[in-house]
């Protein structure tokens, strides 16, 4: 959009009421012939499009300039989105393709650590492609821990090199921790280094097209991870792998085997879900609404992962889901919902496994 289009834009209103009635269609998402339509869900559904206003603002108005990126968390206790994982501490910064970048940072003690660089979004192309990624098994760290790693399109040697294409316009940062008590995150910085780290002045033009971006992403966002949840109905309270190509399109972790589905339950019903993990960089299995937001995993037990879980003497683990708890190990907490969605995911295991699912009586549980 051209400088004196946007001017109009911005000095009529136009722009913002543009964003005003992006957010406004959205709730048709929540109001969907396929959409949960008791109270409860449909609450959370609308408090989602705030969360989601809140990161897109954050993200196109607030942080958006590449010239002078910063590390910012717009997924986490309270922005939720894409059964995003409650081990995980997300980062994310504006970058360019056109620019070049250096992150420095301390590894820390965090079980996991990855970095990606993106193109597009869920409201401009509905898609997350990952353009480069690099972990932490791939990083040279000196004695102390420390790192640096150059973010460029233009191919680096001998370097820490994570690589972007002219399109990439994210940096995304994922923390994984296996127990939150004794680990300590890495502490991480990222800086333009091809010419100054300064962000330009506000401008009409940046502050049309961040309105603009937002008011897409909420809606592109909420449309994406919705049918989602619609498409996994089919295969309720059974635990299928994934479409792998579906994750990496909307930016999933290429080091990760998803297994998405949906979970129901009748208040005298429980989910049993049994594996025995392959050797694997972490797992862990969460529960989610059906907006594909983790439960309130600050208060409740909603989740277990490798370290967590209690194991049997054979080595398998036993997952139950229910309304109340039955008392067994590996117990995970509805939050007061019927239904939702859920998710397993292996790091890197030595062979595909796909967990065991049975509903039961909760009575018969106890017994």
């Amino acid at each position: 959009m051209q400088e004196d289009e946007s001017l109009r834009r911005v000095m009529d209103g136009a722009a913002w009421r543009e964003f005003c009635d992006a957010l406004k269609a959205a709730g048709d998402v929540i109001l969907a012939a396929d959409a949960p339509a008791n109270p409860y869900d449909r609450a959370e559904g609308f408090r989602y499009l705030s969360r989601l206003a809140r990161a897109a603002l954050e993200t196109f108005v607030e942080n958006a300039d590449p010239q002078a990126p910063s590390l910012l968390r717009t997924a986490h206790e309270t922005v939720k989105m894409g059964a995003d994982n409650p081990d995980n501490l997300y980062q994310n910064a504006p970058i360019s393709g056109k620019y070049e970048y250096e992150i420095t940072g301390n590894r820390g003690s965090v079980h996991y650590l990855g970095f990606g660089t993106q193109a597009g979004n869920y409201g401009a192309t509905g898609s997350l492609e990952t353009t480069g990624y690099l972990d932490a098994t791939q990083l040279t760290v000196d004695a102390g821990g420390n790192f640096t790693i150059v973010v460029s399109a233009r191919e680096q040697k001998g370097c820490n090199w994570l690589p972007m294409r002219e399109d990439t316009s994210t940096l995304v940062v994922r923390q994984t921790y296996l127990d939150r008590t004794s680990e300590r995150p890495a502490d991480i910085h990222i800086r333009r280094t091809d010419g100054p780290h300064r962000p330009r002045h506000l401008s009409p033009r940046a502050l049309d097209r961040g309105l603009r971006a937002s008011g897409r992403f909420v809606g592109g966002c909420a449309k994406l991870f919705h049918a989602w949840a619609s498409s996994m109905v089919r295969s309720t309270n059974a635990l299928p792998e994934f479409d792998a190509a579906v994750a990496k399109a909307a930016g999933g972790d290429p080091n990760i085997v998803y297994y998405h589905s949906y979970w129901r339950l009748e208040p005298d019903e429980a989910l049993v879900i049994e594996v025995v993990p392959p050797p694997c960089e972490y797992w862990n299995f969460q529960l989610n609404n059906h907006w594909m937001e983790s439960l309130d995993y600050r208060y409740f037990p909603i989740h277990v992962n490798k370290h967590s879980a209690k194991r049997s003497a054979d080595g398998s683990v036993r997952i139950v889901v229910a309304h109340e708890d039955p008392g067994v190990e590996n117990w995970l907490d509805t939050c007061g919902h019927d239904r939702g969605t859920m998710c397993w995911r292996w790091i890197r295991p030595e062979r595909r496994v796909t967990p065991a699912t049975r509903v039961v009586k909760l009575a018969d549980l106890r017994r």
